[in-house]
């Protein structure tokens, strides 16, 4: 019954008082919808360069052999370390925690159709290659497959700037042959175009892929120029590195501490790096929203107290009548947290309308679109929540404190 009387009382100020309930919620409104925008965005920026980042590969990390500089076991320093394809077989067989592997051998040559002639970097890998670099396929075709490998078949994977040049902007080439190094090669698939904002051998829309295998019989050459490699758990990516160098240290001769061996780049230690920059970034946004809520609920708050003094002639009537604090303070404090769910709630809506929208202005590729998540709308209102609280703690409590004969006489 209570409840019932609070609620009438609210909404009949709210007929009586509607400018005065719009200006005070529009404070809350506003400070809603800007701390979910901008959190919104911030979590868009990470997704996006997210998506860039892991465009080069997830739980990826590539090796280049080095030179020693240190002796060992009476070996001199200064010695080169040269792969072959068993270093890649076996990382999988020794290291625990690797789940696939590839060499890449890689060299510049001509590749031609028809009258067309263009200089393209050629790289031999091995089947799972795909899988470890994100290269998908475009609908229609196929990356290099194990018996491509098996047969030394001449068959190739291009990127789709190599397709653009060579057949045209959205050619479908699949089935079509090019000459590589004065040999036909059949094209079986196209990459699927892909955020990417990092690479070591320049972007994989450049680039063809044939079987390492096929690569070895055409370029006489027995020594990747680097491997690839694929953790199971990222997080312990400098674990298994530390098994990486053991495993070759035995194997060439070399210490299992000297770094100049090796050259390793581990991109979920960049990762790693990256994200913390963001979540700070997003936090920064979220606290810049805060404080533009915090400006909604000292109106709200001030709204309140003009409420009070309004109603001090009939505060003062309920407490002579035997009115505890308790109901005069929850009355007062429940109207307050009605006004900021009021507030609350549209400015959600209008931020998820913002949200919706944004797409349309083409700005994805460069920023991302707003993600609005279920954890920040919860935060979100928690923060509303207590913000209309306190709004209301203040006044209630000043309402508690008036003397019931002065409040009649008011």
């Amino acid at each position: 019954m209570k409840a019932l009387i609070i609620f009438k009382q609210f909404f009949e100020d709210i007929r009586r008082q509607k400018l005065r309930t719009f200006l005070t919620t529009f404070g809350i409104i506003w400070g809603t919808t800007a701390i979910i925008i901008l959190v919104a965005f911030g979590e868009g920026i990470f997704q996006h360069n997210k998506k860039q980042f892991l465009g080069l590969g997830e739980g990826l990390v590539i090796m280049w052999p080095g030179q020693t500089s240190m002796e060992y076991q009476g070996l001199p320093k200064k010695r080169w370390i040269r792969f072959v394809d068993e270093d890649i077989d076996m990382l999988k067989t020794e290291v625990p925690g690797i789940i696939r592997s590839s060499p890449e051998y890689s060299a510049y040559t001509q590749i031609t159709y028809g009258r067309k002639t263009i200089s393209q970097n050629i790289i031999g890998v091995y089947p799972e290659f795909s899988v470890v670099r994100n290269l998908i396929p475009e609908a229609g075709g196929r990356f290099i497959n194990d018996i491509d490998f098996e047969y030394r078949k001449r068959t190739c994977f291009i990127g789709t700037d190599v397709r653009r040049d060579l057949f045209g902007e959205g050619y479908n080439p699949v089935g079509k042959h090019i000459i590589i190094r004065g040999a036909p090669f059949l094209v079986v698939g196209v990459m699927k175009d892909k955020d990417q904002n990092s690479s070591y051998r320049g972007r994989d829309k450049r680039h063809i892929w044939i079987a390492s295998s096929t690569y070895k019989t055409m370029f006489s050459r027995n020594h990747p120029n680097n491997i690839i490699y694929q953790v199971a758990n990222p997080d312990k990516s400098k674990l298994v590195e530390k098994e990486v160098f053991k495993y070759f240290g035995q194997k060439y001769k070399f210490n299992p501490e000297d770094e100049q061996a090796l050259f390793i780049w581990d991109t979920n230690d960049s990762f790693k790096q990256f994200a913390p920059f963001f979540q700070g970034f997003k936090i920064f946004l979220g606290i810049i929203g805060i404080f533009t809520l915090i400006v909604g609920g000292i109106g709200t708050a001030n709204i309140m107290f003009v409420v009070v003094k309004e109603r001090s002639k009939e505060i003062g009537l309920k407490m002579a009548l035997g009115a505890t604090s308790g109901h005069i303070m929850s009355q007062i404090i429940v109207e307050s947290l009605l006004m900021t769910a009021i507030g609350g709630s549209v400015g959600y809506f209008l931020a998820k309308g913002l949200a919706a929208i944004f797409p349309y202005f083409g700005f994805e590729e460069y920023i991302g679109n707003p993600v609005i998540s279920t954890e920040h709308v919860l935060i979100t209102i928690s923060i509303i929540g207590l913000i209309g609280f306190l709004a209301g703690l203040f006044p209630a409590r000043r309402a508690t404190k008036l003397n019931p004969v002065e409040a009649l006489r008011l």
